[in-house]
């Protein structure tokens, strides 16, 4: 029975399981999914401080300055960032203040060093400097707990953690995080054909690119690749590396060996150590797509082309992973575009075109095929950024045509 796109898609889903969560140091938590609300430990901003290099004044001091009629202040102190001065500024008087510095007392105020001018002792302690605008109260200053208060939730369970979040992390005292687990991947190739990269192919060989391209495909859903040796075109070897993987992973990813020829062994020996769920998906490339799972284990044998090992890890594949690890959003942000050019599908099928999505001057975004579409070639879809999608049934697409893409160039979640 040949499933459909989305039949294919939510029986995948079905046989995974979202991970166990561990405690890891911040920065191996980028780009996973936090499991455990975060509370900051402190107020941020923890005391008031300026957010300008200048000078910390009473604003009532300087109302009405200005470049004709500048007021003078003494200046009483001289305040860096790290340091702290408890010496009050009182009526007529200013601290010199960097950025970062606390703001001393009696000082509401800051006002930025280009709008001063140094005069007696070049504007430093025990010197004067001339103000030449006002300023009011609470101008750059940076409040004590602007941010966020001591207990306050910075960061909840389950939001994905990015740049931005590592940092507020490490400044509410959060030196280790407990996220979700990144799913260990068995990658398999299949194929008396294949030889190392390192090695020059000879007549009936090819290199195992496919265990590299899938194993970086993993690695970019945030999982880890563990990379397994070619698997022989034999029914024992074929047997024992899927136990071996089922027993060290946590999802089993193989290459090569779906269809019904001969020495295509992957069915059957999925059938005989586990669970088959599905062999045929009606898409192009990749129909032949196997799913199942070994000892609970999940199970996807993809295709031996490289463009289909490469559409059919996008379309399944990546948002299992994404699952295991706690992301709620699973899907690849999708838009609509112009054909650039007409597009004749003789399947009924859907396709997945490897594309690229450009926008104009006048904002339109147009799209093209980015190359050969032949399965067996890549350079499409390192050239694209796209895949085009086009619906089941036959017919041709006119260049001007509406149709759908799944931007590869945008993570998950995106707008």
């Amino acid at each position: 029975m040949t499933l459909s796109v989305e039949q294919a898609r939510d029986l995948v889903l079905a046989r995974c399981r979202v991970l166990e969560t561990e405690e890891v140091p911040l920065l191996e938590a980028l780009g996973r999914v936090l499991a455990a609300e975060a509370r900051s430990d402190i107020d941020v901003a923890p005391f008031d401080n300026s957010a300008m290099d200048g000078y910390a004044v009473r604003a009532a001091d300087v109302a009405g300055a200005s470049d004709d009629s500048p007021v003078t202040l003494a200046v009483i102190s001289h305040i860096a960032a790290g340091e702290y001065s408890d010496v009050e500024v009182g009526p007529g008087q200013a601290a010199r203040i960097m950025t970062g510095a606390p703001v001393p007392p009696g000082a509401d105020a800051v006002i930025k060093v280009e709008e001063t001018a140094a005069d007696e002792n070049g504007g430093s302690t025990g010197g004067t400097v001339k103000i030449l605008r006002e300023v009011v109260v609470g101008q750059n200053i940076r409040l004590r707990g602007e941010e966020v208060r001591a207990g306050d939730v910075v960061l909840a369970s389950g939001e994905t953690i990015g740049p931005a979040a590592v940092g507020l992390l490490a400044s509410t005292g959060h030196a280790q995080v407990k996220v979700g687990r990144r799913p260990r991947v068995a990658v398999l190739s299949t194929g008396d054909e294949l030889v190392d990269v390192a090695e020059v192919p000879g007549l009936g060989k090819i290199r195992n690119s496919n265990s590299y391209s899938i194993s970086a495909q993993v690695i970019a859903a945030g999982a880890m690749p563990l990379r397994y040796p070619p698997v022989p075109d034999d029914l024992e070897a074929t047997r024992e590396a899927f136990r071996k993987a089922a027993s060290e992973a946590d999802f089993i990813v193989t290459s090569g060996g779906v269809s019904v020829g001969d020495f295509d062994y992957v069915g059957p020996v999925l059938e005989e150590l586990g669970e088959m769920e599905f062999c045929k998906v009606a898409m192009r490339p990749g129909n032949p797509q196997t799913m199942g799972s070994i000892d609970g284990v999940p199970f996807f044998g993809l295709p031996g082309n490289p463009s289909s090992t490469f559409v059919g890890f996008e379309v399944f594949i990546r948002p299992a992973l994404r699952y295991m690890q706690g992301h709620t959003r699973l899907d690849r942000p999708r838009q609509k575009a112009v054909l650039a050019h007409d597009v004749k599908k003789k399947r009924d099928r859907r396709y997945f075109l490897r594309a690229l999505l450009e926008r104009g001057e006048d904002g339109r975004y147009t799209v093209g095929v980015s190359g050969s579409q032949s399965s067996a070639l890549l350079t499409a879809a390192h050239k694209g950024n796209c895949l085009l999608v086009l619906p089941e049934g036959g017919g041709a697409f006119t260049a001007g045509s509406e149709v759908e893409v799944i931007r590869l160039d945008m993570e998950e979640g995106i707008a």
